[in-house]
C-alpha cells in the first residue's frame, strides 16, 4: 500500500524536504511559484532577482504590499513566503544571475532550476549554465491570457536556444518620420520626441522629416531651407532641446506644423496614401466646446483631439518643471510608470495619429505598446506557476520521460482544451549552444567590423556570451579578445582585417563562466544591407513557416487554436515576436 504524506507519496515528500532548488526571478510568476513551492513541501529554496518592488507590481505580485515599494523583490518574497511555512530554509539574493559569482559550481548544488525571468539575455545564460552543470531546467512564460511551461534537460530535450528566436521588431526611421501608417509608428515617434525635448538626444531618433528623402519631389522653397540648415550660413541647425528652451517649452510651438507642411510638399508621397492634415491649436481651442465628454475608466478613455491637446500641454509643463529642478544639463529618462512621461507620449502619439487619419488609442493601449509589454494577468501567472511545480514533481520522481511542454490557451482549442500538453522536442543537431561542437558562420565585412563590435554586438548581444575570450585559428593562437580587463583593449578600435582575418578565417570564442565554446566561421562580404553589421548564415526566423494546427499527438508544440499566439521556447510555437519572454 502506498504511504502518503498529504497528497504526495512519502518517498517524494521526503525528497522535497531535502532537495535544493533555485528560483530565478521573483516577479509575477516567481511570487506565485515561491508560494507554491513552500506549500507543496519544498524546504531548501534559493531565489535570486535583481529588481526592486514598484507600485505597478502590486496588482499581481501578491507577496508584496505597498510598504515594500522600493525594497528587494527577492528579499521581500522570501520573508512573505516564510509566513506560509516558517520551517522552510529560503536564501534570497538581490543580484543578477549573470554575475560571475553564480558559476557552474553554484548551479551544480541544485537538483532543479526554475526560471521566472523577464528578458532573453538572462534566460539564454541560465540555459547555458544548466547545460554546463547538467541540471534540469523548467522554463516558463506568460503573455496576457497565454502561457507556457517546458522542461529542458541536456541531451534529452531542446535547449532554450535550439530554435532561433525572431528579433524584436523595429521600424525604419523614414517610416517613423515621414509615413506612419500604424499607431505603433506614432507611439515610437512620441517616445523619440520625449528624448529630443527632455532626455538624451540621439541622432538616430530624429523626429523631423528626412531632408534627403530623394525618391520624392520637394518644393524649391523647402529644399533651399533644408540645404541652408546644413550649412554654416544664416540658418544654423540647433538641437530640439535648445530650440524648446528658447520657446519656454511652449506646447503650441512644440506641436508646430512646419514638419507636416514640409511632408505635404513631397508630391509623390501622397499619390497612394492619404495626406496628413495639419492641426491648428487656436482652431481646436475654439471648437473644443463641441467635443463629447468621455466616460469610463480613465486609462481606457479615448479623448477628443482638444482633450489630447490639453493633456499634452499639462504634461509638457510638468516635465519642464522636473527638468528645471534637476539643474543645468540635466536629462529625464522615459518610464512607462512615470505619469507625466506617459501622459506626454499618450497625447503626442494620439495627436499624430489624428493628423495621419488613424483611430486614436486609450492610455492603456498606448502604454502597452510604448512599454513593449503585454498586460500581465494574475490568474495566468498562477496557472503557470502551478504547472511548473507539477513538472518539477515529475522530475524529482524520476519520470523525466513523462514531462511535457504545456500551453495555456486563451480559448479552448478544437479539442476543447485550455491546457494542451505536447511531447518535448529532442535537441537540434544544428544548435549553436547544445550541439557537441557548436559552430556558426557569420557574414560580415572584415574591413568595416571592429573588434569591439565583434565582442559587444556579435558575441555578447547576438550569441549571449558574458565574458568572451577569442583567439584566431591561424596556427599562432593569436588572442583577439581577452576577458581579462585591459589585456586587449588596444585591439578594440581596430578592424578584423588588421589581424589578418579574411574570408574563411575561423575564430574560437570561449566563455569560461558558461563553460561554453563556439567556433565562428567568417564569411567576408561587402553586400550587406544598409545599417546591417552582420548576418548569421542559415538563420532567418522571421521567414520560418507558421506552425501547423491540431497535432497534439505528435512531437509538436502547437496548440490547434489559430486564434492564439502562444509563447514558446521554440520558434515553431511563436507567432508574435518574443512573447515567450513576456515575464512580468
Amino acid at each position: 500500500m502506498v504511504q502518503l504524506v498529504g497528497s504526495l507519496r512519502k518517498e517524494l515528500a521526503d525528497s522535497l524536504s531535502t532537495c535544493k532548488v533555485l528560483v530565478v526571478g521573483a516577479g509575477g510568476i516567481g511570487c506565485e511559484l515561491l508560494k507554491n513551492l513552500v506549500l507543496t513541501g519544498f524546504k531548501n529554496i534559493e531565489v535570486i532577482d535583481l529588481d526592486t518592488i514598484d507600485v505597478s507590481n502590486l496588482n499581481r505580485q501578491f507577496l508584496f504590499q505597498k510598504k515594500h515599494v522600493g525594497k528587494s523583490k527577492a528579499q521581500v518574497a522570501k520573508e512573505s513566503a516564510l509566513q506560509f511555512c516558517p520551517s522552510a530554509n529560503i536564501t534570497a539574493y538581490h543580484d543578477s544571475i549573470m554575475n560571475p559569482d553564480y558559476n557552474v559550481e553554484f548551479f551544480r548544488k541544485f537538483m532543479l532550476v526554475m526560471n521566472a525571468l523577464d528578458n532573453r539575455a538572462a534566460r539564454n545564460h541560465v540555459n547555458r549554465m544548466c547545460l554546463a552543470a547538467d541540471i534540469p531546467l523548467i522554463e516558463s512564460g506568460t503573455a496576457g491570457y497565454l502561457g507556457q511551461v517546458t522542461v529542458i534537460k541536456k541531451g534529452m530535450t531542446e535547449c532554450y536556444e535550439c530554435q532561433p528566436k525572431p528579433t524584436q521588431k523595429t521600424f525604419p526611421g523614414c517610416t517613423i518620420r515621414n509615413t506612419p501608417s500604424e499607431p505603433i509608428h506614432c507611439i515610437v515617434w512620441a517616445k523619440y520626441l520625449f528624448n529630443q525635448l527632455f532626455g538624451e538626444e540621439d541622432a538616430d531618433q530624429e523626429v523631423s522629416p528626412d531632408t534627403n528623402y530623394i525618391c520624392f519631389t520637394i518644393s524649391d522653397e523647402f529644399s533651399a531651407r533644408a540645404t541652408a540648415s546644413e550649412k554654416d550660413g544664416d540658418i544654423k541647425r540647433i538641437s530640439t532641446k535648445e530650440w524648446a528652451r528658447s520657446t519656454g517649452y511652449d506646447p503650441c510651438q512644440t506641436l508646430q506644423q512646419d514638419d507636416i507642411m514640409y511632408l505635404l510638399t513631397m508630391d509623390k508621397l501622397w499619390k497612394k496614401r492619404k495626406a496628413p492634415t495639419p492641426l491648428d491649436w487656436q482652431q481646436l481651442e475654439n471648437s473644443s466646446m463641441s467635443e463629447t465628454p468621455v466616460s469610463g475608466l480613465k486609462d481606457q478613455q479615448v479623448l477628443g483631439v482638444w482633450g489630447y491637446c490639453q493633456l499634452f500641454q499639462h504634461s509638457v509643463e510638468t516635465l519642464r518643471s522636473q527638468l528645471q529642478e534637476k539643474g543645468e544639463g540635466a536629462e529625464l529618462a522615459w518610464d512607462k510608470d512615470d505619469p507625466p512621461a506617459m501622459d506626454f507620449v499618450t497625447a503626442a502619439a494620439n495627436l499624430r495619429m489624428h493628423i495621419f487619419s488613424m483611430n486614436m488609442k486609450s492610455r492603456f493601449d498606448v502604454k502597452s505598446m510604448a512599454g513593449n509589454i503585454i498586460p500581465a494577468i494574475a490568474t495566468t501567472n498562477a496557472v503557470i506557476a502551478g504547472l511548473i511545480v507539477l513538472e518539477g514533481l515529475k522530475i524529482l520522481s524520476g519520470e523525466l520521460e513523462s514531462c511535457r511542454t504545456i500551453f495555456l490557451n486563451k480559448c479552448p482549442n478544437l479539442r476543447k482544451k485550455l491546457l494542451v500538453p505536447c511531447i518535448l522536442d529532442p535537441p537540434s543537431a544544428n544548435c549553436y549552444v547544445c550541439a557537441s561542437k557548436p559552430e556558426v558562420t557569420v557574414k560580415l565585412n572584415v574591413h568595416k567590423t571592429m573588434v569591439l563590435s565583434l565582442q559587444d554586438r556579435i558575441l555578447k548581444e547576438r550569441f549571449g556570451m558574458v565574458a568572451p575570450d577569442v583567439q584566431i585559428e591561424d596556427g599562432k593562437g593569436t588572442i583577439l579578445i581577452s576577458s581579462e580587463e585591459g589585456e586587449t583593449e588596444a585591439n578594440n578600435s581596430k578592424f578584423l582585417a588588421d589581424f589578418g582575418i579574411r574570408n574563411g578565417s575561423r575564430l574560437q570564442a570561449d566563455d569560461f563562466l558558461q563553460d561554453y565554446t563556439l567556433l565562428i566561421n567568417v564569411l567576408h562580404t561587402e553586400e550587406l544591407e544598409r545599417d546591417v553589421e552582420f548576418e548569421v548564415v542559415g538563420e532567418a526566423p522571421d521567414k520560418a513557416p507558421p506552425p501547423q494546427n491540431n497535432q497534439e499527438e505528435v512531437n509538436s508544440i502547437t496548440n490547434g487554436n489559430k486564434d492564439s499566439a502562444q509563447p514558446s521556447t521554440s520558434y515553431k510555437g511563436q507567432q508574435e515576436g518574443d512573447s515567450c519572454i513576456s515575464f512580468l
